[in-house]
């Protein structure tokens, strides 16, 4: 599975791709940060960021993207920037057909480290050592990227086998349901 991680952020955006499988070494595909200039108006970043999304995928052809779930901050204004540029990275994938998984910052803390609490410098080490690379990837928006996509991969399959339970056992209610009212029409 080839994921391209996405740590949304305006100034900097984290990619990062990674390939493998659950069990298995990782392989790291590629690693950057598409910026913007601060000073630019919000629909020229957001251009911007959406630009630099669709060269990575263009040049990696992932088959799914994952990006870190917006959560609630006491800032609003990073909050904001943070969901308008995850908002790009979604509608670039899907645009393409590519599913797109949401992780929380915890979740991906959690699978990297072992712990939901780590810091970014745990994050960073952990990727290092996970990706066998010589160095941590800086800045920590990257080596955040790199962590989001191991995560997916990951958890991918436990998620893959809930969701398919939860298709299940939907499609058994509805079974039952219509069979209680055919039962009912017959009476």
């Amino acid at each position: 599975m080839r994921v391209l991680g996405v740590d949304p952020g305006l100034t900097r955006c984290g990619v990062g791709v990674v390939e493998g499988v659950a069990g298995r070494p990782l392989s790291m595909l590629g690693v950057g940060v598409v910026r913007t200039a601060t000073d630019d108006d919000i629909g020229l970043r957001l251009a911007g960021i959406e630009r630099g999304i669709e060269e990575w995928l263009d040049r990696f052809s992932p088959e799914l993207v994952a990006v870190e779930r917006v959560f609630a901050q006491h800032n609003v204004r990073t909050v904001m920037g943070t969901a308008q540029a995850s908002a790009v990275a979604m509608l670039c994938a899907s645009r393409r057909g590519i599913p797109v998984a949401l992780h929380t910052p915890s979740e991906v803390k959690a699978a990297v480290t072992g712990s939901g609490r780590a810091d970014k410098a745990q994050v960073g080490a952990m990727v290092t050592r996970l990706l066998r690379l010589s160095a941590p990837p800086k800045p920590a928006d990257a080596a955040d990227a790199l962590a989001l996509a191991i995560c997916h991969i990951w958890r991918a399959p436990a998620q893959n086998r809930l969701q398919q339970a939860v298709a299940e056992n939907r499609l058994q209610q509805a079974v039952a349901r219509q069979a209680a009212a055919v039962k009912g029409r017959t009476r």
